[in-house]
């Protein structure tokens, strides 16, 4: 299957393009996000990588400037992953310039799966991307960063900045990417439309609990207007607000309580399946 069949977009406006795996059927699926610049163009997330990302934005033309016809004439592309989990850090090692917060650094660097969190099946992927393909197959592949990030961190893409904020709770190294001028956030799985996910190895909820202060702050300042979140659809500020004051409301110790042992299931459940995919 070409990378053309394998992905579809969409227009937001604005320079901004929203990328998703066409026949991987699943809550899992992540948004990958094209944001275009004057003097940099950056993809935030990056799927499975079960095809080349890059080869699809240039054979689209989502990349290609009009009447270039060599590399050279190519803005700068760089990946940044919003954390390593597999569904937005699978196809990171088809980039020569990839960003990732500093907690999460090794773990790309070392490919490891564990702390990935790879859980694929065949089931959720509805055309195979290649003959012969099985999800057991999946790994995520080591990745050396090119650009290790920390928070307060800005990326410069000419026309707009992107600031980056850490937000651990769902990982440890998890981050935001704020365009203030727009009052935009690229939310990765920090915030999405669904239940936030604490229960993986190396969440924590009193970190999930001070992004969302954090996430609530931002409406009450009145710097956010639109999220682009890691998954599922984009919404707005009173959502946002409402979402993450919802995670506080709960975050007790029954929660607590319960998500112990979901977290102790979930790393028992990985350790096995990543010792069984392991070369």
């Amino acid at each position: 299957m070409s990378a053309l069949e394998w992905y579809a977009h969409k227009s937001l406006g604005d320079g901004i393009f929203w990328i998703q795996e066409r026949f991987y059927e699943s809550g899992n699926r992540a948004n990958i996000w094209l944001v275009r610049g004057s003097e940099q163009d950056v993809v935030i997330d990056t799927g499975l990588g079960l095809r080349s990302l890059p080869e699809y934005l240039y054979s689209s033309g989502l990349l290609q400037d009009c009447g270039a016809k060599e590399d050279a004439a190519r803005r700068p592309l760089l990946a940044v992953a919003t954390h390593v989990h597999f569904d937005h850090s699978g196809g990171l090692y088809q980039f020569d310039r990839v960003a990732v917060h500093h907690a999460e650094a090794e773990a790309l660097a070392r490919g490891d799966n564990f702390e990935t969190v790879t859980w694929l099946s065949d089931s959720e992927v509805v055309r195979a991307p290649s003959p012969g393909w099985r999800a057991r197959q999946f790994r995520v592949q080591a990745v050396q960063p090119t650009l290790i990030l920390q928070d307060g961190d800005v990326i410069n893409l000419g026309d707009r900045q992107l600031t980056v904020m850490h937000m651990p709770g769902h990982s440890r190294g998890s981050i935001c990417l704020h365009d203030k001028d727009r009052k935009i956030l690229f939310s990765g799985d920090v915030v999405y439309d669904g239940s936030f996910i604490d229960w993986l190895p190396y969440s924590r909820i009193s970190d999930y609990v001070g992004t969302c202060e954090r996430l609530i702050e931002l409406v009450d300042r009145g710097l956010v207007e639109k999220v682009l979140p890691g998954h599922f659809n984009t919404f707005g500020a009173e959502r946002l607000f409402r979402l993450a004051s919802n995670y506080i409301s709960k975050a007790g110790i029954c929660h607590k309580v319960s998500t112990f042992a979901m977290r102790s299931f979930a790393s028992l459940a990985l350790r096995v399946t990543n010792s069984r995919t392991s070369p």
